[in-house]
């Protein structure tokens, strides 16, 4: 963990003075000792995810990248090369080609926005509700040379800020899982495709495995929800009949989850492995060093007071993410392409 990185964290929309104070207001929205439910963080999801991308974002890059989400990996392919991989399949699948414009839905900092537009020629908006990663995107956009294929518009997926039938196609990775609800969000897609403009992601989901009326799964799903910033979970049927109350037309869907490689599963880079130099600090013991130098940081006022609460949260979630995997009542990538008609 290195100075440079919490001098950034520092600059962010928060301000060093504010990190405790937001880590708290989170925290109450996951503590039904604080009135936080369901219904709460539905109600709040903005403020919420917000909340949670300005804690969070400078974790993400320092120990993900610029492209947070998952991905299946195959045997000696190495995690970067698997999240490109991940990412150019979208492209393929939506039929993305120069002269194309298309919507990245929940971009975060540009990451796969970047690899798509470079990929495939194809000009893309990334819209993204937080105005850190708004600044932080349109930063990485100009430094990668890539303005004039990248945008990024700042606005909230439940009302997009665009014209009807703006876009040739439109796709999300591990984004609409922040969705309140799912028919609305997937309603204004819709709306600003042009006709028979296709919808590609990810989603996160619960699977058929998962047991309302087992302890352990519900500690699991708590844990993904409070550590990811969700509001709810939702079952994979709900998720494609949602597709289908906002009038897509489901062209195929697929849980990718069971595409990886057995010894490589998707959670696989949350494990960590203690000789690499990238996967040391998601190994236990790289985590506790993490948090005992966070610690120091904040004593000597290098780091904000409350990054040790943020990267402690985080390791929470990741650990619920490990067992969701695990117990496979879990999957980050179901895959979706659908099509609005016409």
């Amino acid at each position: 963990m290195n100075k440079p990185m919490f001098q950034e964290f520092m600059k962010s929309s928060l301000g060093p003075e504010r990190v405790q104070q937001t880590v708290e207001t989170y925290r109450h929205l996951h503590s039904e000792r604080s009135g936080g439910d369901v219904d709460a963080r539905k109600a709040n999801y903005a403020k919420m995810v917000n909340h949670y991308y300005d804690m969070v974002t400078d974790f993400y890059e320092y120990g993900w990248g610029q492209s947070f989400h998952f991905a299946p990996r195959h045997r000696r392919e190495s995690f970067e090369a698997s999240l490109a991989r991940y990412e150019m399949f979208i492209a393929l699948r939506l039929g993305l080609k120069p002269g194309m414009k298309a919507i990245d839905i929940g971009c975060g900092v540009g990451g796969p926005m970047r690899a798509i537009a470079r990929f495939s020629g194809a000009r893309v908006v990334g819209l993204n509700n937080n105005d850190y990663q708004v600044q932080r995107a349109r930063r990485h956009n100009e430094e990668a040379g890539l303005a004039h294929l990248c945008e990024v518009m700042k606005g909230d997926f439940m009302n997009l800020p665009a014209e009807d039938n703006t876009f040739d196609a439109a796709y999300e990775i591990e984004a609409t899982c922040h969705a309140p609800d799912r028919v609305r969000c997937f309603s204004e897609i819709r709306r600003v495709l042009k006709p028979g403009g296709l919808f590609a992601g990810y989603e996160w989901a619960l699977t058929d495995k998962y047991d309302p009326n087992n302890a352990e799964h519900r500690d699991i799903k708590k844990g993904i929800e409070e550590g990811t910033g969700l509001p709810d979970l939702a079952y994979i049927p709900d998720i494609l009949k949602a597709f289908e109350q906002a009038g897509f037309e489901i062209v195929s869907s697929h849980d990718h989850a069971h595409t990886a490689d057995p010894e490589t599963p998707w959670w696989d880079a949350l494990v960590g492995k203690w000789y690499t130099p990238t996967g040391f600090p998601r190994t236990p013991a790289g985590r506790w060093m993490t948090n005992r130098i966070l610690k120091s940081l904040e004593t000597f006022k290098v780091a904000p007071s409350g990054a040790t609460e943020v990267s402690s949260m985080l390791n929470y979630g990741a650990d619920a993410l490990v067992r969701g995997g695990q117990t496979g009542i879990f999957t980050p990538m179901l895959f979706h392409l659908v099509r609005k008609p016409g």
